[in-house]
């Protein structure tokens, strides 16, 4: 009898484990595995329309929008295939750049407002490009020691200094780059990069060939 126990015992154990299994499986995934929903609101999505920093074509079928931190290493890492992607693809996408500057980059708002600056003049991707390649010489320095580096950078790109100067010291980027984060944090954007293809969002850097992907299965 304690043998025959045992053994149904154990029958009856194999069985509840499947019964468990099962059900996991039937079940599909929880609500924390589901993806976000795509965002319809182009107004919160691509910002301004008179501030908006952007690549490409507004009629193209695929829109893509990042939310970057300049002193972010995973921003600079992205930044050489944002900028093949933008190359390649040239009017077929629709390119919008926005800024999402994180509390634990003490260089993330200042290197925002030399971008922004920049971009009074007609050269924001040009700074842009300048900022991530060169991310090692600022990202530590105090924040009057990177405003005279991103002088020196305002300088080499052919920017008239004194009013780059002048936009750095008023901050005269504040409101958009306030209004960039604020549109992400209801976009529920919580780290750098975020992207968003045609709505829906991806968290994180990508590889060229996965961004080929995204962006050729819109296009067809």
């Amino acid at each position: 009898m304690k043998k025959e126990g045992i053994i149904l015992g154990g029958i009856g154990l194999v069985t509840l484990i499947i019964v468990i299994v099962a059900a996991v499986f039937l079940s599909g995934p929880s609500s924390t595995e589901k993806s976000s929903p795509t965002i319809t609101d182009t107004a919160l999505l691509l910002g301004d329309n008179d501030q908006r920093q952007t690549a490409g074509s507004p009629s193209a079928k695929v829109t893509i929008v990042e939310f970057a931190d300049f002193q972010c290493p995973a921003c600079g890492a992205a930044n050489p295939i944002v900028k093949k992607v933008i190359a390649d693809y040239q009017d077929k996408i629709y390119f919008v750049f926005r800024n999402f500057p994180l509390p634990m980059h003490p260089n993330a708002l200042v290197s925002a407002e030399a971008a922004y600056a920049a971009g009074t003049q007609g050269k924001f991707w040009e700074m842009e490009s300048r900022l991530y390649e060169s991310q090692l010489e600022w990202s530590e320095k105090s924040g009057d020691d990177a405003k005279k580096i991103f002088l020196s950078y305002a300088e080499e790109l052919g920017l008239d200094v004194t009013k780059f100067s002048e936009s750095l010291d008023s901050k005269a980027g504040a409101a958009k780059i306030q209004k960039d984060q604020n549109d992400g944090y209801q976009l529920g954007v919580d780290s750098t990069p975020t992207f968003f293809i045609n709505g829906e969002k991806f968290s994180g850097s990508m590889s060229y060939d996965q961004f080929k992907k995204l962006i050729d299965d819109r296009l067809n």
